[in-house]
């Protein structure tokens, strides 16, 4: 999808403008066992936690990701360089923190620092959709999302697919790229 495409898309580019990618990841992350099944994906996979809630938002405006999009490389660094080492940081004061009121606020503080990185790594995703780089309609019938995100990270296990399971589960179906 380009910038000159069809008034179709722009309407697309409309509405996903309309549906943040921030608000819709909060209101996913908040339905039953999304947040186990994302962090599962997450730390037996290696799946960025970002970019699953994308891929999920995506699917879910009747679009996939094609390929791999130029400026995925900058925000996986930015995911890798600062989301990481903030969220190891705090993983590493967890314990330290049950016994210690100013470490257990530094491990606040980790927190909070931690959710503004993955609200920029989102909003620089967003921005990737809204420009229509390696973005796609999904083939009509769409495949399951399951399989969309399994054949992606080459997922094979069984609680990695049931984790992607419990994503799909809670998605709302897809809506078709108008």
């Amino acid at each position: 999808m380009s910038d000159d495409s069809t008034p179709m898309t722009a309407a697309l580019r409309a509405r996903l403008a309309a549906t943040p990618l921030w608000d819709f990841a909060l209101a996913l992350y908040a339905r039953p066992g999304v947040e186990a099944a994302c962090l599962r994906l997450q730390d037996e996979a290696g799946v960025d936690v970002c970019e699953l809630l994308w891929h999920c938002w995506l699917y879910r405006h009747g679009l996939v990701v094609e390929g791999e999009p130029e400026a995925l490389e900058s925000i996986r660094a930015w995911q890798r360089d600062v989301t990481v080492v903030v969220r190891g940081l705090r993983r590493e004061l967890k314990t330290d923190a049950q016994h210690h009121p100013g470490v257990a606020e530094v491990r606040r503080q980790l927190q909070r620092s931690e959710l503004a990185a993955e609200r920029e790594t989102l909003a620089r995703l967003q921005a990737v959709s809204e420009s229509g780089q390696g973005i796609c309609p999904l083939s009509s019938p769409p495949p399951g999302l399951e399989s969309t995100l399994a054949s992606r990270w080459q997922l094979q296990k069984k609680p990695q697919l049931l984790a992607l399971q419990t994503l799909e589960c809670q998605l709302d179906p897809p809506q078709g790229p108008r």
